[in-house]
């Protein structure tokens, strides 16, 4: 898979004009838009999916429902729909997204990945069964729907057996909070 390039955004989330490849983004510790689309049921469920095994980061556990690097040059939403139909094998559409946050999120992982992202995060409600998406079978181990209380319950616990990518709680509790209002 060819490897992508990247806009590089200054420490407030503007564009630089200036682009790179993903790995000198990680390597350098340039900030970049990344998309984070959360999945949610009116049963009060949010769609999680566990990462590949490969993955550079975070390997094995359970995340945000689809989530990924915007182009160089590509729009905000267009990532979004783009990252959903690569992941989860769903077409939406730009309508079908509710933008709730951009969030500034620096990782620096043991592997030496500087991960500095501004992540645009929207919501989306689930209108088909589990069983109708296809997953990226290089990217996505697993798919499940887990429902809200249960989802907080490994936010709290993290020795639980199910294992949720480490980041800020509030951030997880914000998207909570959020979808609770929506439905």
């Amino acid at each position: 898979m060819e490897e992508e390039y990247l806009d590089i955004l200054d420490e407030s989330g503007n564009y630089t004009g200036k682009t790179c490849l993903k790995s000198e983004a990680h390597n350098k510790g340039y900030f970049h838009p990344t998309v984070h689309v959360w999945f949610y049921s009116n049963q009060r469920e949010i769609l999680l999916q566990k990462r590949g095994a490969d993955k550079q980061t975070f390997p094995n556990y359970w995340d945000v429902s689809v989530a990924g690097h915007v182009s160089a040059g590509e729009a905000i939403e267009e990532a979004a729909v783009r990252e959903v139909e690569e992941e989860i094998g769903l077409k939406i559409n730009k309508n079908q997204l509710t933008k709730i946050d951009t969030r500034k999120n620096i990782n620096i992982h043991p592997n030496g990945i500087k991960d500095c992202e501004f992540q645009n995060v929207f919501l989306v409600q689930l209108e088909v069964a589990l069983n109708a998406l296809s997953r990226q079978e290089e990217e996505v181990d697993g798919l499940c729907l887990l429902e809200i209380d249960e989802f907080k319950y490994h936010i709290e616990h993290s020795d639980s057996d199910l294992s949720i990518v480490p980041t800020n709680p509030s951030y997880y509790y914000f998207v909570i909070e959020t979808i609770l209002n929506t439905i």
